[in-house]
């Protein structure tokens, strides 16, 4: 199979759906998807999380090793179509929402995949 470079773009996001199409998974089915945010306070965190639950999303708060600065994180469980404009577009979404609250996104999980 030939890879479409219109619906799997060179790059992380693109390079990852590609694998889970080789692997065969079917990216047509719709997948629980994490997608995490990390913030440099505990209260930050907690009111962007407050407006993911007021827009019925599911979500998880814990501590975060990986910043010394961002140490608390954020992760929405949104159920989608595994593409690229989806992922796109929920991390457009996280990043504009995520910036009155001084968070940062930081990546994308899916139990098919690693990022």
């Amino acid at each position: 199979m030939k890879r479409d470079l219109s619906l799997f773009p060179q790059d992380q996001i693109g390079d990852s759906l590609w694998q889970l199409l080789q692997n065969g998974v079917d990216l047509s089915d719709e997948q629980e998807v994490e997608f995490s945010t990390i913030f440099p306070t505990e209260e930050l965190a907690l009111q962007f999380g407050q407006l993911l639950l007021s827009n019925n999303q599911k979500l998880s708060f814990s501590s975060y090793q990986g910043d010394e600065n961002l140490p608390w994180e954020i992760t929405a469980y949104p159920h989608m179509v595994l593409s690229y404009q989806n992922i796109i577009a929920y991390r457009a979404l996280l990043e504009v929402n995520a910036e009155a609250f001084q968070g940062k996104y930081d990546g994308w999980f899916c139990t098919h995949a690693v990022n």
